[in-house]
C-alpha cells in the first residue's frame, strides 16, 4: 500500500486518482501508524516551504517521515514535497527542511522568463534511475514552481532548462523527488508513478 501524506498542504486527490488508475492500493492519511504500515510514502505539496514545514512539525510528521525513509522505505516528494526533502529552503525566510537529500532550495533566477515556471516543459535524462525507465530526452512534464533545488549533479536524474539547469527529478537512495507534477503529466508522469509503485 502507498500512503499519501496529508498535512494540509498537498494536491492529494489527483495523486490518489492517478495511483488508483494505475492499480496501486493507496490511502490518504496523516496517521503515523498507517505511514509505518505502508510499503511506500508520497509527500505531495503546494504552497510555501515555511508553512509546509511548520505543518509537518506541528503534526509530528517530520519525525515519522524521516524515520521511515531512514529505515529504507521508498519516499517520493512531489513539487513542494520534493523541496521539503532538502536541508534548507529560502522562501521568504531560511527554514530547515527534512535533510533527506543534501542541498537547498532557492528562488529561480531567470530575468528574461516568467516566474513562476508554469506549464509543460521538456526534461532530459541526467543520470538513469529506476524512475526514468522509458523516459527519453525531450519528454514533456507539467511544472508549477518559483523555487528550485540546488544539489549535486549526482543526485539529479531528470532536469529541465529554465534560464539555468533546474533539477526535475532527484534521487538519494530510497528517497526520490519530482519538481514537476507526475499526476498531471499525462503518460510520462504515469510512467514515473508506475515505476515508483513497482519499486
Amino acid at each position: 500500500m502507498i500512503a499519501i501524506i496529508d498535512y494540509g498542504a498537498g494536491n492529494l486527490f489527483s495523486v490518489h486518482n492517478a495511483l488508483s488508475f494505475l492499480g496501486f492500493e493507496n490511502r490518504v492519511t496523516s496517521d503515523p501508524s498507517v505511514l509505518h504500515a505502508a510499503n511506500k510514502l508520497i509527500l505531495p505539496g503546494v504552497g510555501a516551504f515555511p508553512d509546509a514545514m511548520g505543518r509537518l512539525r506541528a503534526m509530528g510528521l517530520d519525525r515519522t517521515i524521516c524515520q521511515e525513509a531512514q529505515a529504507g522505505k521508498p519516499l517520493l516528494g512531489i513539487c513542494l514535497g520534493m523541496q521539503l526533502l532538502f536541508e534548507k529552503g529560502y522562501e521568504f525566510t531560511e527554514t530547515e527542511g527534512l535533510s533527506l537529500i543534501e542541498g537547498y532550495v532557492d528562488k529561480i533566477i531567470a530575468p528574461d522568463l516568467k516566474i513562476p515556471h508554469m506549464g509543460w516543459d521538456e526534461v532530459e535524462v541526467v543520470n538513469p534511475s529506476p524512475l526514468t525507465k522509458g523516459i527519453v530526452d525531450g519528454d514533456m512534464v507539467y511544472f508549477v514552481h518559483s523555487y528550485k533545488a540546488v544539489t549535486a549533479v549526482s543526485n539529479i536524474r531528470l532536469a529541465t532548462q529554465y534560464g539555468q539547469l533546474v533539477p526535475a527529478l532527484v534521487e538519494k537512495g530510497n528517497v526520490f523527488g519530482a519538481q514537476f507534477h507526475p499526476e498531471k503529466s499525462s503518460a510520462v508522469g504515469l510512467k514515473i508513478l508506475n515505476a515508483f509503485g513497482d519499486l
